[in-house]
């Protein structure tokens, strides 16, 4: 019996994808209409299975019958394609449910993209509740290369069927049908394999996490490329991706929601509501998926991965005729986050015995004029086989096809990942070229500068696979004092702090002057004076911080005047008291903090304190469970990180110390679920070997 749980998952995707029995809802006799089309499609597609067609029509079209209504269908059908306007959708699909049909495709457009939420919300609870799985609305259709189906709403076209040595290929999921036009051409021009190209408009149904789920397993595939718009399951999605690197499948994504301009037109577009673009991302790359910014990027990462699948971690051999483009790499690489390695003296000494002496030596490697029909395989083989270079990269200016066939000589042999760029831009090369490119083991181009983004983004995606493991159990935090719910005040935040082991400054909490005189005395002058309540979230501004008392007379009088500016600033605010300590020395202010999203879980940040965290945003976001090295990587990622090594004669500040911070923060989210968020800022960072002191805090509960 069908019911909700029927309706998604891979079974579900597989009754989508391979039917055994098609419905056409809708169909009419006009010539190019969405129904035609359909009809048109599985017959050059060959489809085996029964086709049932569903229209207003009296007469038979193409020989088959018109039933008048979804409620004369057989039961159990597997898919329905539904090419009806908005409106009738709604009765259609009710009509289905009865039937118990498997899937349904609806192409039409005029739901939750231009506000009919509630219609598309009644419709998807009825598909629901009758264990119907939906694709779309506001969809264009599916092509399944792997049996052999095609069913568009605009064209009928042949599909690719695979055979016994069909190498397994891209899979496009999407719910931008244009944008997935865009990637079946360009995947098709470059002939880049794909297995399925799946368009699933506003996502009622199955979700681009179905279909990740279904194709984790599926023999086919290769390689998933994902656009999505809003991931409405964000803990089953991140779930999928980890079976796909599990499973040595490299998942692409891309989010639109960088800005608030691209948030707007996702959610008139498919009714999305786009979440925090970088927690998401953060754990989209923890999972192991790689999130890309740019369509050059999703098309250039993908034809690379689905020719190595395996991305190195060590940084790429460049191989080149310009010693210009020497430099410019270097910069680039340097822009981009990562390095040519340096390459072995035994490498260096091949290079010296087969090239001229004014040829530049190492890596990026310049054979300028000086190579011959010798050489350059030679040259080639030994950058490719130095154990430092994770992968080849040639940036070559290739007029004939004779350099060429000497480049796939050199590649002979080797499992490293190979692309080639021919510059000239878009200069014709002749079918020979070509013809010895297609030979080759390279990924090819005709932009470096493309190539370089791709190379960058593959070998980031080897070392996020080498890093990336079962974390382990966060040790517990004992001594943790009762938290109540909301925002808490600064003095029990820094309570929980200092029971995770991260130092605050010595001092206590004091309800009249006399007590904060009496933590003054023991603690030592000079001290800072704070006023301390939960509400008071803007304690500067309201005249609640007194900093360098350096006496007890000093320490009253600061007592009086900031109870009487904090009552006239917040007269509505009920003080705990105020916070009485010891001045900190003088370090670098940073910010360390973590936040944790219903869906997506917890997120670390770590960046530039004080003020400057809103003035430059100086920020690096990382996963909950982050481990030392990946700290450190964030630390060195930070604009300001050159503040850290000390400048100016300034002494190298205490990272260790930071480090440490940031796991005691993720610890501390792991240990105690009702904290949301938690924002340490300043922590003053002293010099190396004296610590660092957290100066606020502040923490927030459910």
């Amino acid at each position: 019996m069908n019911g909700p749980e029927s309706a998604r998952g891979p079974k579900a995707v597989a009754k989508f994808l391979r039917p055994k029995s098609i419905a056409i809802v809708g169909i009419s006799t006009r010539p190019g209409s969405a129904g035609q089309v359909i009809l048109q499609s599985l017959k050059l597609n060959k489809f085996a299975g029964d086709i049932y067609l569903v229209g207003r029509s009296d007469e038979p079209i193409d020989g088959r019958p018109v039933l008048k209504s979804a409620d004369e269908l057989p039961e159990g059908i597997d898919l329905a394609v539904f090419t009806l306007p908005a409106a009738a959708v709604r009765d259609a699909m009710t009509a289905c449910t009865r039937r118990k049909v498997g899937s349904a495709m609806v192409f039409a457009a005029g739901f939750a993209e231009t506000g009919e939420q509630e219609l598309q919300d009644e419709i998807a609870a009825t598909a629901r509740n009758g264990g119907l799985a939906i694709v779309g609305p506001n969809c264009l259709g599916v092509t399944n290369n792997v049996d052999g189906m095609m069913l568009h709403m605009l064209f009928a076209r042949e599909a690719l069927r695979a055979g016994p040595d069909t190498k397994p290929g891209v899979a496009f999921v999407g719910q931008s049908g244009g944008m997935l036009g865009h990637f079946q051409r360009a995947a098709d021009g470059r002939g880049t394999p794909l297995s399925y190209v799946i368009s699933t408009g506003n996502e009622i149904g199955l979700e681009s996490t179905d279909f990740i789920e279904f194709l984790a397993d599926d023999r086919a595939t290769a390689v998933l490329v994902v656009y999505t718009e809003q991931v409405r399951r964000p803990r089953e999605f991140l779930a999928a991706i980890r079976r796909c690197r599990a499973a040595g499948k490299p998942v692409i994504l891309m989010f639109p929601g960088r800005s608030a301009k691209s948030k707007q037109a996702a959610q008139s577009h498919t009714g999305a509501l786009v979440g925090d673009y970088a927690t998401m991302r953060t754990q989209v790359e923890d999972a192991g998926g790689i999130v890309v910014g740019t369509m050059d990027e999703m098309m250039d990462l993908s034809e690379i991965l689905v020719r190595y699948p395996k991305p190195p971690v060590k940084g790429p051999g460049l191989l080149t005729a310009s010693g210009a483009f020497v430099g410019l790499s270097n910069d680039m690489a340097e822009e981009l986050g990562f390095e040519f390695p340096t390459v072995q003296p035994e490498t260096l000494k091949l290079f010296n015995d087969i090239l001229p002496e004014y040829v530049n030596y190492g890596n990026p490697l310049d054979v300028t004029a000086g190579f011959t029909p010798v050489s350059l395989p030679a040259a080639t083989k030994g950058l490719l086989d130095d154990p430092n270079i994770g992968m080849l990269f040639i940036s070559f200016p290739i007029n004939t096809a004779v350099v060429v066939q000497r480049f796939n000589e050199g590649m002979a042999g080797s499992d490293k990942p190979k692309v080639m760029v021919a510059l000239g831009d878009t200069w014709t090369l002749g079918p020979d070229v070509m013809e010895a490119v297609k030979q080759g083991p390279a990924v090819f181009g005709r932009s470096s500068d493309r190539m370089m983004r791709a190379v960058a983004l593959y070998t980031r995606y080897g070392r996020l696979l080498a890093r990336a493991g079962a974390n382990a159990p966060a040790e517990p935090v004992k001594g943790l004092p009762k938290l109540g719910k909301g925002t808490q005040p600064e003095w029990l935040g820094k309570k929980v702090l200092a029971a995770a082991g991260i130092k605050v400054p010595d001092g206590d909490l004091a309800r009249t002057a006399d007590e904060a005189a009496g933590v003054a005395k023991r603690i030592g002058y000079p001290v800072v004076l704070k006023a301390q309540a939960a509400a008071l979230s803007h304690k500067t501004e309201a005249g609640g911080v007194m900093l360098n008392l350096a006496d007890e007379a000093t320490l009253r009088a600061a007592w009086d005047t900031m109870m009487k500016s904090v009552k006239r600033a917040a007269p509505d605010v009920t003080l705990d008291g105020a916070l009485v300590e010891k001045m900190s020395p003088r370090g670098i202010e940073l910010m360390v903090g973590a936040k944790r999203d219903p869906g997506w879980g917890t997120v670390l940040l770590l960046g530039l304190g004080g003020i400057w965290v809103e003035a430059l945003g100086d920020v690096q976001l990382l996963p909950g469970s982050a481990d030392e090295a990946l700290i450190r990587e964030a630390l060195g990622k930070l604009r300001s990180a050159k503040l850290l090594g000390g400048v100016r004669g300034a002494p190298p500040a205490d990272t260790d110390a930071v480090v440490k911070v940031v796991l005691a923060i993720g610890r501390l989210m792991q240990n105690v679920p009702e904290i949301t968020e938690i924002d340490v800022n300043p922590l003053m960072v002293h010099p190396k070997g004296q610590g660092v002191t957290a100066l606020d805090a502040l923490i927030v509960t459910e």
